[in-house]
């Protein structure tokens, strides 16, 4: 029976070991290996819900810089306060639409990501895999977005709300607020999705138990500098 037993062991326990060697000592990171591990590690931020993030405080802050929002104070006294908090609850859940809708935008940007120095970046540490997808592609995400904000926007029936608060303020600022809300908001959705991509670079980077595959196992679990 020994003899039977003792065989049947070490080929159980061969899987182990071979998974263990492949993410001990013995692995060498290659290109190929950097490259795909960012991708994975991208498409795991994509797909974080995004659910909260475009608070009224948060768009108030991106329509109106800080030189035009002392004019604010005048849409207020002209008792436009609440047509400004509805515009910018609705535009809110407008804007957490586009973004989840956006998804399939920022995982072909992602799949198609080039490097040229992928083992780079895994070194650099810090969130420089969202800063190399934000620099190769964030212009281009953003007019990608932008058809589709605008479709949010249209269905819910912003852009009179929006003529009708902002043409006071543009008034007193010298026309010197941009009002091209579908563009804005873009910036605004695109922004947002990167934040999630390096708040999961962070964790990847950080905990073990962000790693969720076997490829950022092997690549983050190591500190290759």
């Amino acid at each position: 029976m020994k003899k039977i037993i003792l065989p049947l062991l070490i080929l159980i326990s061969m899987p182990l070991v071979w998974s263990c060697a492949g993410l001990g000592k013995g692995y060498m990171l290659t290109e190929g290996d950097a490259a795909a591990a960012i991708r994975q590690m991208l498409g795991l931020g994509a797909r974080q819900s995004v659910s909260g993030s475009f608070s009224k405080e948060a768009i108030m802050t991106t329509l109106f810089p800080e030189p035009v929002r002392k004019a604010l104070n005048t849409v207020q006294q002209l008792g436009l306060t609440p047509e400004v908090d509805r515009f910018t609850n609705t535009l809110g859940t407008a804007a957490e639409k586009t973004a989840t809708a956006s998804m399939p935008v920022f995982m072909n940007a992602i799949d198609n990501l080039k490097f040229t120095d992928a083992i780079r970046l895994i070194k650099a540490g810090g969130t420089s895999g969202t800063d190399y997808l934000r620099s190769a592609a964030g212009d281009s995400l953003r007019r990608a977005i932008r058809p589709i904000m605008l479709a949010a926007i249209d269905e819910y029936k912003l852009n009179d709300e929006w003529n009708k608060i902002t043409k006071p303020v543009s008034s007193l600022t010298g026309n010197r607020l941009n009002l091209d809300l579908p563009t804005i908001m873009a910036g605004m959705v695109s922004e947002t999705m990167f934040r999630k991509m390096e708040e999961k670079e962070r964790e990847v980077r950080i905990q073990a138990s962000a790693r969720s595959t076997v490829l950022l196992q092997k690549v983050f679990s190591r500190n290759w500098n």
